[in-house]
């Protein structure tokens, strides 16, 4: 019975790691061509490609891609605007997640007084909500924005 008991066990561990061993297998396998590769930037690097923003933006704003597809959701993007600049009312289907590398700016979200952001500091801007902006006389303001949805900013003409 003893001997019976032990081959039980033999062959029922045997078929535990057969069933398991593939799942393993499978799953390193799935892992190792799913993951994306990490990624670095120097956000003031002369290789960071910089193109105009919305017409509706004053002239000299500018936007980077710095990960991702502007089309796509979960896009990483910098935001820079000569010293002195307002930003027009506008809104963005997507929640906005930044932080202010460089200025200082000036953002006011409807129905709330406006916040003033220094250099580090975070700031988080709901989906769909109206706000205008303006850059302060420190410098321009450069701004790493991290976007949900596809990258798009809608003007508000009151």
């Amino acid at each position: 019975m003893k001997r019976d008991i032990k081959s039980f066990r033999s062959i029922g561990l045997s078929l535990l790691m057969a069933a398991i061993f593939p799942l393993l297998s499978f799953s390193q396998e799935n892992n190792e061509t799913t993951f994306e590769k990490s990624l670095v930037k120097d956000v003031k690097s002369s290789n960071i490609t910089w193109g105009p923003c919305p017409e509706f933006m004053p002239e000299g704003c500018e936007i980077a891609i710095l990960h991702g597809d502007p089309a796509k959701p979960n896009v990483d993007i910098l935001f820079r605007l000569p010293a002195n600049t307002d930003i027009p009312n506008h809104w963005h289907n997507s929640a906005e997640r930044m932080i202010l590398l460089s200025g200082e700016l000036q953002v006011t979200y409807e129905g709330e007084s406006a916040q003033t952001l220094k250099q580090g500091n975070y700031a988080y801007g709901p989906a769909k909500k109206p706000h205008t902006g303006k850059c302060g006389n420190s410098g321009p303001c450069v701004l790493f924005i991290a976007f949900e949805n596809p990258l798009d900013a809608i003007p508000i003409n009151k």
